[in-house]
């Protein structure tokens, strides 16, 4: 309160240079923003959407603009005689009282037009103070080195708060201009009619999957499903790798880069390792089963193919981090140094239930499930990149008779369903049907197997049970087991077997 009414009175004292490093903080704006409030409440209505007490420097004054503000919002007039009654009439301003102080903020006001700009002001001080205390409690915490803070939590707490500082209460926020809204989705129009497939998402090299749902739409969390054994890491990596081959960069005016087809894809391999990754990618890309390339029973033929396709995979931009039991801060923190060094288009996690949540140990799986795919889904929409995340389904499907999954066989918790834009499961008959295939070939029941396995062989059923921006339904493509390579049907008329 001494600094505000030193502010107030304008003393001028050539030895009141202090002898420390004194906090960024301007009380000249906060007591011309508090002024105008007094006198036009309209000017609280202007910065009330970014500015919030704490970010005042003099106590006093987040006091005066909390009690202004619970005020206005009631629909009554703040002013000098109204406020007063709820601070505390015993302080002293210097000389002044807060009463005397009150009349003097508003009998100094300037003009309204100002507010917004005392604002932001007042904000980005606010901001410069808390990165103060990040830099100090990082700085700090590396002196002490406690045992239960390794560095390496240490900068993903430090990632995240200083995450936390730039996403909330940003003052370019609040509410659009509905022409604003329209000018985008007219550019975004534009975009997909320019673009290769007329896509208004990132294409998935897949044209029939893309039909359907236009492309992996930005900020979208896309669930992949199904159960052990359908195929959802390939087809997952058939798309990461086709996105990743297709890319093509166009630079900006102001020198940065964006993709005009395909894009940079960082994978998350929680389950695999980065070289049994790329073992199934280069299978699927050369046509030498993976098996037969894990036990070293290939061609020379075979091997020049190899070769030639690791040379050409390696220009690719798709990036692997097989870190197992990953933390959803930790996958965060990791995507968003990608996004800053190399750029991201499209993330896939492989898989949802192989993660842990940032919250205590002590909470149930389906707090931390639900904690992960809020996570998810907040992240995709910081980075504006479509999310693929891989889940299992529960066992239950097994236990029918009619094996094709629905959303309630997603596992441990409803959150999957209700956090994800799009829930895509995959469904073979053909891994039913094999096993179900009768141990004696003279059973007359072993024909009508043959019969129905022809049917379903090679195929495969990817079912959109769910999708925000389009349709549902069920997509057929072909399998190629021994590459673990999903296509569109040769046939796209392939209709031999209804479900």
């Amino acid at each position: 309160m001494k600094d505000a009414a030193r502010k107030l009175a304008a003393i001028s004292n050539t030895d009141a240079t202090p002898h420390y490093r004194e906090a960024p903080n301007n009380l000249e704006a906060e007591q011309a923003l508090l002024g105008a409030m007094l006198v036009n409440n309209d000017a609280f209505y202007r910065v009330s959407d970014f500015l919030k007490p704490v970010h005042f420097n003099e106590p006093l004054h987040r006091r005066i603009f909390e009690v202004a503000g619970d005020i206005i919002r009631m629909g009554k007039t703040a002013n000098p005689v109204t406020i007063k009654t709820f601070l505390p009439a015993d302080d002293k301003v210097g000389d002044l009282t807060v009463a005397q102080y009150l009349a003097r903020l508003a009998a100094d006001a300037v003009s309204i037009i100002n507010a917004e700009d005392y604002g932001r002001a007042i904000y980005d001080l606010a901001l410069r103070r808390s990165l103060i205390t990040i830099g100090e409690d990082m700085v700090n915490i590396a002196f002490d080195a406690p045992l239960d803070m390794p560095p390496q939590t240490q900068i993903e707490d430090t990632e995240r708060r200083l995450f936390e500082l730039a996403e909330t209460g940003r003052y370019d926020g609040g509410f659009q201009a509905f022409s604003d809204a329209v000018a985008q989705a007219i550019d975004m129009a534009g975009a997909a009619f320019e673009r290769e497939g007329h896509l208004s998402g990132i294409s998935t090299g897949i044209v029939s999957l893309d039909s359907k749902m236009g492309g992996l739409q930005r900020s979208d969390l896309i669930v992949l499903a199904g159960r052990p054994g359908m195929g959802k890491t390939s087809l997952a990596t058939n798309i990461a790798y086709n996105i990743a081959a297709a890319y093509e960069p166009e630079v900006l005016p102001d020198g940065s880069f964006k993709a005009r087809n395909g894009g940079v894809v960082g994978f998350y391999s929680l389950e695999m390792s980065s070289e049994q990754l790329a073992t199934r990618i280069i299978s699927e890309q050369t046509e030498v089963s993976s098996s037969k390339i894990r036990r070293g029973d290939i061609t020379e033929a075979d091997f020049e193919k190899l070769v030639a396709c690791s040379q050409m995979m390696q220009k690719i931009p798709l990036f692997i981090d097989q870190t197992g039991g990953i933390s959803i801060a930790q996958l965060s923190a990791r995507a968003r140094r990608l996004k800053r060094q190399r750029g991201l288009d499209c993330l896939v996690v492989d898989y949802i239930q192989l993660m842990t949540g940032s919250g205590k140990s002590g909470e149930n799986r389906v707090q931390e499930v639900t904690q992960i795919t809020t996570g998810l889904k907040a992240l995709g929409k910081e980075l504006g990149v479509p999310i693929i995340a891989l889940s299992q389904l529960s066992r239950q499907v097994e236990s029918r008779d009619d094996k094709r999954p629905q959303l309630s066989d997603l596992r441990e918790s409803g959150s999957i369903e209700q956090d994800a834009d799009v829930v895509l499961f995959v469904f073979r008959e053909e891994y039913y049907v094999k096993n179900a295939e009768p141990r004696d070939p003279d059973d007359p029941k072993y024909t009508e197997w043959e019969q129905n396995m022809d049917k379903v062989k090679g195929t495969a059923d990817v079912i959109i049970a769910k999708q925000r921006h389009g349709p549902t339904g069920t997509v057929k493509l072909a399998f190629q087991a021994e590459f673990t390579r999903f296509t569109d049907l040769a046939d796209p008329s392939f209709t031999q077997y209804e479900h």
